[in-house]
């Protein structure tokens, strides 16, 4: 049986013309009762020139390929996108991404190509998604006039989760990335690269999945967002 969200994206389908996001929703998502272990996912960090997707820009790319409960390292990517302002000073400092960078990066309707194909079929995993999916779906609606329905696991949300179901008392700042990596013991990467947020979302992601799995395995819709 398909779920809403597959609805929509056969919906969406049928109405969007030649281009990467038809090839994306051309391919179905995985069904929500199978096995977390035999699903492919991929984890996905963006910097970008502020929070208000509606407004401001994708500095950069980040994402790994995870075949069940593995991190495929020869999938890592890390692109820098091309953008047609000057970056707010602010955002340089955090992301230590300049100006020259940028206009040596790809252009966003490269790097969203690239990244829809790899995407297509799997599912997303990224901390905080909300910001992801905001940047990610507006990209598609200006690139090709549609959204990206896209099945996601926010590994802050399942923090969140986790802590509630066992009344933990935390607070906002339990919830980062790089403070969840601890509590599990992960290795620690530098804050506000693509890459390595990425990298530090999936191996979160695979650690909080253990926490739950009993050695049977789990559907993937205990994680869905």
């Amino acid at each position: 049986m398909l779920s809403a969200l597959d609805w929509r994206r056969r919906w969406q389908l049928r109405r969007t013309l030649p281009c990467p996001l038809r090839d994306y929703l051309a391919r179905p998502l995985p069904p929500k009762g199978q096995d977390y272990r035999t699903t492919d996912f991929v984890a996905i960090d963006l910097e970008t020139t502020g929070l208000d997707a509606s407004r401001d820009l994708i500095l950069s790319v980040g994402y790994v390929v995870l075949h069940g409960n593995r991190i495929d390292l020869s999938s890592t990517c890390h692109r820098v996108v091309r953008i047609d302002r000057s970056i707010p000073e602010a955002s340089a400092v955090i992301h230590q991404i300049t100006d020259d960078q940028s206009a040596r990066g790809l252009e966003l309707i490269d790097v969203m190509t690239e990244l829809l194909d790899v995407l297509a079929g799997k599912v997303l995993i990224a901390h905080h998604a909300s910001i992801e999916c905001g940047f990610l779906g507006n990209a598609c609606r200006r690139l090709w006039g549609g959204g990206l329905p896209v099945q996601v696991v926010d590994t802050q949300v399942l923090a969140h989760r986790t802590f509630e179901r066992r009344q933990t008392a935390f607070k906002a700042s339990d919830l980062r990335l790089h403070s969840l990596g601890e509590r599990f013991n992960l290795p620690r990467y530098g804050a506000h690269n693509a890459l390595s947020d990425a990298l530090a979302a999936a191996e979160l992601f695979l650690a909080q999945a253990a926490y739950r799995d009993n050695g049977q395995g789990l559907p993937l819709k205990e994680f869905l967002w």
